[in-house]
């Protein structure tokens, strides 16, 4: 039986029209009775680099007895009036590189085999996890993976800044590990400690891989950090949460007041007002996120160090083995 981790990850392609533009990753979260796909809002569109695909497709399994079975599904980007269908945040930052898109579950294949994180999967306490707590971080690197079965690798990591601080002020906190293009959007995840099993999804949901950290350095001289930012998974409780659905946006005002915390059930964010939509494609709804999270002591935060972002690129196919 393959472990419901890896079920719970999806390989993201991204392409605009019938050319095929970069891959990354991506993963399931259902709330009540939706489904949605979460990854990072620059595999979806990132300005300063012109990626800006019409639509991903998904890589799912359908065969719950044989897991080289697979069917691609396409997800539009975009409705037919050139609205984006996916929800991403902005806190008193700037823009949080997290996109969460609802999948039509009356389209998906009847066979789907997919293991979902839910609201249950996050953090309850912040107490509960510390500075060195041992992670997974299970995506595509440069787009390897097992190409036969279809799944994820898995690799090793730990928590580098103190979890439930808003690193240097953004909402993201620090992991340890070596990643590399396409593993943008990956879930941070960490084991449960009562759980067991194949059969359940026994992992603690607590970010979303999105970028390398680095600083100013001497390139001959001195390594690079192996800092890499995760955003802090509570984001998705507040993008998936009915009562926070607003206009499509260009952006929203930041810095509106809304809880921020690993909780089972977010509070609710006020509607924003709609504005005019051009008739061209234009960037997800927005929505605001408060900066300060409960529970955390108040720190004095220093500038940000310059962070080098995971660009959603193309990347090559690994060789793989004959198939019997």
């Amino acid at each position: 039986m393959i472990e419901s981790i890896l079920l719970a990850v999806t390989r993201v392609s991204t392409f605009q029209g019938e050319q095929g533009l970069s891959g990354a990753t991506g993963f399931f979260f259902e709330r009540d009775d939706r489904l949605y796909v979460v990854t990072n809002r620059h595999v979806v569109f990132d300005e300063p680099s012109g990626h800006r695909p019409d639509r991903i497709e998904l890589e799912l399994h359908v065969d719950a007895e044989n897991a080289t079975v697979v069917q691609p599904f396409p997800v539009p980007l975009y409705d037919e009036s050139g609205k984006s269908r996916w929800k991403q945040g902005v806190d008193s930052q700037g823009e949080v590189d997290v996109a969460v898109l609802e999948l039509d579950r009356a389209a998906l294949p009847e066979t789907l085999v997919y293991r979902p994180f839910t609201p249950h999967h996050m953090v309850e306490e912040l107490d509960e996890i510390e500075v060195g707590a041992s992670l997974l971080v299970v995506g595509f690197p440069l787009g390897f993976h097992d190409d036969m079965h279809h799944l994820p690798v898995a690799r090793r990591s730990a928590i580098a800044s103190s979890f439930g601080m808003r690193f240097q002020g953004k909402g993201y906190f620090l992991h340890d590990a070596r990643t590399h293009r396409g593993t943008s959007g990956a879930p941070v995840v960490a084991r449960m400690s009562l759980q067991r099993g194949r059969r359940t999804l026994p992992w603690t949901l607590l970010g979303v891989h999105a970028s390398r950290l680095d600083v100013t350095r001497d390139l001959e001289q001195d390594e690079a950090l192996g800092l890499n930012c995760a955003w802090y998974a509570d984001i998705i409780l507040t993008l998936t949460d009915p009562a926070a659905e607003i206009a499509p946006a260009p952006a929203a005002a930041a810095g509106t007041p809304v809880a921020n915390a690993p909780a089972p059930a977010p509070a609710a964010v006020a509607p924003a007002p709609a504005p005019v939509v051009a008739p061209t494609p234009v960037p997800a709804p927005a929505i605001a996120l408060d900066a300060p999270r409960p529970k955390a002591p108040a720190a004095e935060v220093a500038p940000a160090a310059p962070v080098t972002p995971t660009p959603a690129t193309p990347v090559p196919k690994p060789a793989a083995t004959a198939k019997p």
